[in-house]
């Protein structure tokens, strides 16, 4: 898919979550919109890293939207820390109902990476209106340096000191091979290098149930996952993918890591996802408008490659 000739208009604002928390969005703003993709950003990150991909994608006119996390970000709360999973869905829920108003008629796609996985596959248990969705290394299994006992042993301690903090565990060279993305990731200061006890405790209990969710998916899903991804095990991917409905389908990257979108392939990730967007375009008839709809945003377009503003 080749970029078009537009603007691109960046925007940031914020938003009241379900439990009254002042959060964090951002969003990338074609000329012509043909279609939406909500981004669900991972562990202990924010939506600031997916410049890139909001910059892709809105050149082929598609908006992008995201949100930083509670206590992740930009967004309010306690850095690092989570009392219950489902106060992370809620949030999803509450952006997805927002980006909707602003996009009426249009097709919305979810696009989860790591922990962002996860929390998408559990929102699609709520049987949201969405056309689809993609993961990306999502969080479906633990690895097993950290199952069994040592998950028993989270879950005791945490109740005696949720807030206690520990590592959030996370080597660089294992997010990409080019080594400027860990060098960029360490110098963050928006990246928490730490997350208490009831975020890791909550975050490993829903990894735990997640390939129950595969049952009540019914929407098309694109897995995507590197083959050589140390922190989130490929074998999470591969067992929800295959309770899915033959709509679906998994897609893995052999030598790629954890960051696939950040991997020197990267745009070879967003092409195939582009691919499975148009794909789900001819074949989505489930929202008011039909597929192929476009709206107009802003002035007609005046410069190949996208005006970022």
């Amino acid at each position: 898919m080749e970029p078009h000739l537009t603007i691109i208009r960046r925007t940031e604002s914020h938003f009241v979550s379900a439990d009254g928390r002042t959060l964090f969005r951002r969003a990338w703003i074609p000329g012509r919109v043909d279609q939406v993709i909500l981004l669900v950003h991972g562990l202990c990150e924010h939506s600031g890293r997916y410049e890139g991909v909001g910059r892709w994608f809105a050149e082929r006119n598609t908006a992008v939207h995201a949100f930083d996390h509670q206590g992740h970000g930009r967004a309010q709360g306690r850095r690092g820390h989570l009392r219950k999973f489902r106060h992370l869905i809620d949030d999803l829920e509450s952006v997805l109902r927002i980006v909707q108003s602003e996009h009426p008629g249009l097709r919305v796609f979810l696009v989860g990476h790591s922990m962002g996985g996860l929390i998408v596959t559990e929102f699609l248990r709520r049987k949201p209106s969405v056309a689809g969705a993609v993961t990306s290394g999502a969080a479906l299994a633990l690895p097993p340096s950290i199952r069994g006992v040592r998950v028993f042993a989270l879950r005791v301690v945490r109740r005696l000191a949720p807030l206690w903090k520990i590592s959030t565990g996370i080597d660089t060279a294992a997010l990409s091979r080019d080594p400027e993305v860990g060098a960029a990731y360490l110098a963050d200061p928006l990246v928490l290098p730490r997350m208490t006890l009831g975020l890791a405790a909550e975050l490993f209990r829903t990894v735990r149930r997640a390939l129950n969710g595969a049952a009540h998916v019914e929407v098309p899903m694109l897995l995507l996952h590197g083959e050589d991804d140390p922190i989130c095990p490929l074998e999470g991917s591969r067992s929800f993918e295959a309770q899915l409905a033959p709509q679906s389908e998994l897609r893995t990257y052999p030598g790629l890591r954890h960051e696939i979108f950040n991997e020197p392939e990267g745009e070879t990730v967003f092409g195939d996802i582009a691919a499975w967007l148009s794909g789900q375009a001819e074949t989505n008839t489930s929202l008011d408008s039909p597929p192929g709809g476009s709206a107009d945003v802003s002035e007609p377009p005046t410069n190949r490659g996208g005006i970022h503003v």
